[in-house]
């Protein structure tokens, strides 16, 4: 982030004074008040959820924040915006990630009110579960409207989008489904695990968690066939997925923080931190964040320490 943007967010905020983060076996924990969640990469800032609000971290501090009455799920960066789930209205928020002002709302409706969801962004739009009969919202950044719906499976909660796809994950149908955005359809479909979950479309592959059965999917994006199952523990309930430097990582909630999966080989390179409740994690090139809202926590693991357990 640069100096202007930092001084923006700064000044819109009239925030509390920047805490400095403690330093434990290498990683960064910052204490956030409240019940920090879901995350959305920003430069070198990231974006989360809060109670009645969601706000913007650096290492060193609190930036900035924009109320929102409970925003939920996954996040998307896009067209100069965070693009927010609100679960108690059942909306889409807009906010300039410069100013940290809410832009617009858009009355999508959302199909899991209790907010395990994910708002993505691909193929020039911004994507969103939007029924829980089986309904995903399409919606224009230029014109902030909804301009396609797709029918999906009922109880159609989690999206990820990559290799010119949205992916679907139906929960209750135990299906991933590939909607190609030339058409606004399905195109394809493909047998899940117990209980999936979160996903991400990257490191060659589709990736998606199986909750109930503690596995990790990799699926084919060409075939949409699943090609192997990388068991990490009894269950992966609630968690988070992300893709990045040729591995697959996965937030868990027992045994550990996360868990870092070889792309190539499948193989579990390392197990990272205590066990510490639920809490989302996001990939990037320096490091990794993850939050762990039962500690009331956001923490930074920088590349070098994952690098030297990764080696290991």
């Amino acid at each position: 982030m640069n100096k202007l943007k930092l001084m923006s967010l700064t000044a819109t905020a009239g925030l509390a004074a920047l805490s400095q983060p403690a330093f434990a076996e290498g990683e960064e924990v910052i204490t956030v008040p409240g019940f920090a969640d879901f995350l959305a990469v920003d430069g070198d800032t990231v974006w989360t959820t809060n109670k009645g609000r969601v706000e913007v971290w650096s290492r060193y501090g609190k930036l900035g924040e924009v109320a929102l009455a409970r925003p939920c799920g996954t996040m998307a960066i896009s067209h100069g915006s965070l693009w927010v789930a609100e679960c108690t209205e059942g909306t889409l928020n807009r906010i300039n990630i410069r100013t940290s002002e809410l832009v617009t709302t858009i009355a999508t409706g959302i199909a899991n009110p209790k907010g395990e969801l994910n708002v993505v962004a691909g193929a020039g739009s911004v994507w969103v579960a939007s029924d829980n009969q089986g309904v995903v919202s399409r919606i224009d950044p230029e014109s902030n409207e909804v301009i396609a719906t797709v029918k999906v499976d009922p109880g159609t909660w989690y999206l990820a989008y990559g290799y010119g796809s949205v992916w679907a994950v139906s929960a209750e149908k135990q299906t991933l489904q590939r909607i190609d955005p030339e058409t606004d359809t399905v195109v394809g479909k493909t047998p899940l695990g117990t209980e999936p979950g979160f996903l991400v479309a990257g490191a060659g592959a589709v990736w998606v968690q199986e909750q109930g059965d503690g596995t990790v999917a990799r699926i084919d994006y060409e075939s949409g066939e699943v090609t192997d199952r990388i068991k990490v523990g009894d269950n992966l309930k609630w968690g988070d997925i992300d893709t990045g430097g040729g591995k697959v990582w996965l937030r868990t909630t027992d045994d550990q923080v996360f868990v870092v999966i070889d792309s190539e080989t499948l193989q579990i390179d390392a197990r990272m931190g205590k066990a510490s409740g639920s809490g989302a994690l996001r990939y990037t090139r320096d490091g990794v964040w993850t939050t762990e809202h039962d500690l009331h926590t956001l923490t930074w693991w920088p590349k070098s320490m994952l690098a030297e357990k990764t080696e290991d």
